[in-house]
């Protein structure tokens, strides 16, 4: 595995709490990949994408970049926020001017780039995020699904080579979820390595190719998302379950799951009955 970032023994709590939010973590996030973390409330996941930016220090252990440890110095963390881009799960705590395009153009402009760039790159980024003719909208006119894809496109402006991603789906309409998930497999083929922290196990299950698994602020598992879903038990008492799609899969006849892998999405599901319902003679062949 060649990790972009990983965190070596880190810890942290919060001021006044004697509760551990990240207790000796050690995790790796690999290059290249779509990853989900994942883990219920408080298991440290939203801890870990605080302290990938700097915006918290490890009270013991180290976050480190492409290898080297973070430096916490000013410049360097703003230079590091330029290469690490995190959305958070509420836009409203990300999105701090007044309309789409102000909102993309002002993370650019505190980079430091100069004003035509910064039209051009917003103008841009407005069109690829199909938020165009919402471009001089007042944000609070904006849906949750807007409004999430408006920070996303001001992250996404600076061009980052890693994008994280806190409950990114969350109190998402189905639709408005698909357009986010089909925006976050174009952002990673484009050669960004994207990671979403999520407690859905069915949105973990369908999209990622990589998935850790955190509990009371340490990694208890690792691996694809067919290693990781073999252990339900293990999961069950980490207060997760399994996909919808895999249990009713695994429901299935023995003699129809060993014909394949596990499908992933309900396309596959269905594309997988159809083999099976075209390879069983009907009746009328049996009397003939």
């Amino acid at each position: 595995m060649n990790p972009i970032l990983e965190a070596l023994d880190a810890s942290f709590s919060y001021p006044g709490s004697d509760h551990s939010a990240l207790n000796g973590l050690n995790m790796q996030i690999p290059k290249g990949r779509k990853t989900a973390i994942c883990g219920h409330n408080g298991s440290g996941k939203s801890t870990f994408f605080l302290q990938t930016v700097g915006i918290h220090k490890p009270s013991r252990g180290a976050i480190h970049w492409h290898g080297s440890p973070i430096a916490y110095r000013p410049n360097n963390l703003k230079e590091l926020r330029q290469h690490i881009g995190l959305v958070f799960q509420d836009p409203e705590h990300q999105l701090i001017l007044a309309t789409p395009y102000e909102d993309i153009s002002y993370g650019l402009r505190n980079a430091g780039m100069q004003e035509h760039d910064i039209q051009v790159r917003t103008k841009s980024m407005l069109a690829t995020m199909n938020l165009a003719p919402l471009a001089d909208t007042p944000i609070h006119h904006l849906s949750l699904g807007q409004k999430k894809r408006v920070a996303l496109a001001g992250v996404m402006a600076l061009e980052p080579e890693l994008l994280l991603l806190d409950e990114p789906t969350a109190y998402l309409d189905r639709i408005s979820e698909q357009k986010l998930i089909e925006e976050l497999d174009r952002i990673h083929a484009n050669g960004v390595t994207v990671v979403m922290a999520t407690h859905d196990m069915n949105l973990a299950y369908a999209w990622a190719d990589w998935i850790l698994v955190m509990d009371q602020g340490q990694c208890v598992m690792e691996g694809t998302p067919l290693e990781i879903f073999e252990h339900k038990d293990q999961l069950v008492a980490l207060g997760l379950e399994l996909p919808l799609l895999l249990e009713v899969w695994q429901s299935l006849p023995q003699h129809m799951q060993i014909q394949s892998a596990p499908p992933r999405s309900l396309q596959q599901f269905q594309q997988l009955m159809q083999q099976f319902d075209s390879s069983v003679p009907t009746s009328a062949g049996h009397n003939q």
